[in-house]
């Protein structure tokens, strides 16, 4: 398979999924970049899957799948134009089989992709960091990124922003000590002033680096009562102490 980037707005990406099962559109929020994109390498699209139902996510759904008439895959009737809602277990869309997750936090309804080692994850995990929790709570997004942590470390991490900068800089001050969050800036800076995304992450590059899965980590809870002295020591309450502190963080 292979996966190709679509930038759309300031920082959001857009996914065509290629290989001889078909062409998948992960995320469209916009219509206009995957139409031109699409169209001198005339490929047509199998199927759109989404997410979550955000504008930046979900805004071309409806011009991509009237115009290809073809199906859309989500949670529920949030997403528009919405033709199979899907829940957690296996995907059968042709001869290509898609593990689908439920991850709410983010949203009540996120759901995540995976298909071929690689994870389409949305807004609920970002390279170095996770998403805002706009409806869930944290409990619901600390259980939702355990479950992603869970998959083989191999898997490739395709989440829809490009945030991973402002993200390690929030990882390096809450864990200091740990070097491959330091490793991870530096290449990263090179992939962003060569405008490489710095995508995809992978599942054990997460696992070393990325705060809000390193809950029960000795320096996390540390940082944790630095900000909040009466942070707990549980992995949950140290995620909630670290989600709260990376919303005030600019």
């Amino acid at each position: 398979m292979s996966v190709h980037f679509i930038p759309a707005f300031a920082d959001n990406y857009i996914y065509v999924l290629e290989s001889s099962a078909g062409v998948w559109i992960v995320d469209p929020g916009d219509a206009e970049p995957v139409f031109q994109w699409l169209a001198p390498r005339q490929m047509v699209p199998t199927a759109i899957l989404c997410t979550h139902h955000h504008a930046d996510h979900t805004g071309g759904v409806a011009a991509l799948a009237g115009h290809f008439r073809i199906p859309v895959y989500g949670a529920n009737d949030r997403i528009p134009a919405l033709t199979h809602p899907v829940t957690a277990g296996k995907l059968a869309i042709g001869s290509a089989e898609i593990q689908v997750m439920e991850v709410p936090g983010h949203t009540r309804d996120h759901i995540a992709y995976v298909w071929n080692a690689s994870l389409f994850c949305g807004d609920t995990l970002f390279a170095a960091g996770c998403g805002r929790i706009f409806e869930g709570t944290p409990e619901m997004l600390f259980h939702s990124l355990q479950q992603l942590a869970a998959l083989p470390p191999e898997t490739a991490v395709y989440c829809a922003h490009e945030y991973t900068q402002n993200n390690l800089r929030f990882a390096a001050l809450v864990d200091s000590g740990n070097p491959v969050i330091r490793e991870r800036q530096i290449q990263a800076q090179k992939q962003r002033e060569s405008g490489q995304p710095t995508l995809p992450s992978s599942i054990a590059l997460e696992r070393a680096s990325n705060p809000f899965l390193r809950c029960a980590d000795p320096a996390l809870i540390a940082s944790a009562r630095q900000f909040d002295p009466l942070s707990g020591s549980t992995a949950l309450f140290v995620f909630t102490t670290l989600r709260r502190w990376k919303d005030q963080f600019s």
